[in-house]
């Protein structure tokens, strides 16, 4: 018999709270929706989570730790900002309720799920890194299994109009948070991390590039098969990421490379896009996608490792 479902609750009922809410309700089975909690009492999130019965509370995390199923909530993801996350976990953490951070607040330890998530199923609170992290950084760690990256750089172009003020709001977040995982998840001894907001329209899908210095010879067979091994595993819970072309692998001699020093070596060009899968958020909002795709992916698989338990 599989186990129970755990019930869940989201923090935050803007567009990622609301894609939260609709993936974890057309999801596996392993959890069930219980409750949303957001500040705003007109919010379009919270109308659609009463119409589907969900229960809801505008006053944020305080009105979540009130509600009275609260007791029985075993994970809350939090989709609001890394300020805000802060506070919401300073209130959360004395309850034992496990933490899915979707800010870049990095509190936690970084999870990006093909990557490393076995190594942190017990984290009280696990922290989804970035947009940006989730798309890249599986890219990088799968060159990083094969040879050493010297250097990983990222670049991540998304529609203007998929970036609410959340994501503005974050964007020297972002960079930080994302070029730590570069190096502390992927394993590349130096990263680095830039965010573009496209203002094209009609909105383009989510782009992103990654560079990787490899010292040496490398095998560009194993590199190459590493990378779309990798790319597959991804596409397991983001459907729509894919590399738009073949890797590529350009040899280098350099006395200096601004950051790195003397190079010789090669360096990986990857280039993917990411497609929403369109369950609240646009198509073009790959971005947002794979945050709460990547999230909804690690909450299963820790529920179904982890049996309920008796409510605190």
């Amino acid at each position: 018999m599989p186990p129970a479902p755990w019930p869940v609750a989201v923090i935050g009922s803007g567009n990622i709270g609301t894609d939260l809410m609709i993936k974890i309700m057309r999801g596996s089975g392993a959890l069930t929706m219980s409750a949303m909690a957001g500040i705003d009492p007109a919010s379009d999130g919270l109308a659609r989570a009463r119409r589907l019965g969900v229960v809801t509370t505008a006053d944020g995390v305080d009105g979540l730790l009130a509600l009275p199923g609260f007791r029985d909530i075993r994970l809350v993801f939090d989709a609001t900002s890394a300020t805000a996350h802060q506070a919401n976990w300073a209130k959360l953490e004395p309850t034992g309720v496990r933490v899915l951070d979707l800010t870049p607040a990095a509190i936690g330890p970084y999870c990006v799920p093909v990557v490393n998530l076995d190594a942190h199923l017990d984290a009280s609170n696990l922290n989804m890194v970035t947009c940006g992290g989730q798309a890249t950084v599986p890219i990088a760690a799968a060159v990083a299994q094969v040879a050493p990256v010297a250097y990983a750089e990222i670049v991540s172009s998304i529609a203007a109009r998929s970036a609410g003020p959340g994501t503005r709001a974050n964007i020297d977040e972002f960079t930080e948070t994302t070029t730590r995982a570069l190096r502390e998840v992927a394993g590349a001894r130096r990263g680095k991390a830039v965010m573009i907001l496209n203002p094209a329209d009609p909105p383009l899908l989510m782009r992103n590039t990654v560079y990787c210095l490899v010292e040496g010879d490398c095998d560009h067979a194993a590199l190459e098969n590493s990378i779309l091994a990798t790319a597959e595993k991804v596409r397991a819970y983001v459907p729509g990421y894919r590399l738009k072309q073949s890797v590529q692998f350009d040899r280098l001699d350099s006395p200096h490379i601004p950051g790195v020093g003397p190079f010789t070596g090669t360096k990986v060009t990857v280039m993917l896009e990411v497609t929403g899968a369109a369950d609240h958020l646009p198509a073009y909002a790959g971005n947002l996608d794979i945050m709460t795709s990547a999230a909804v992916a690690a909450a299963e698989r820790i529920a179904l490792r982890t049996p309920v338990a008796v409510a605190r």
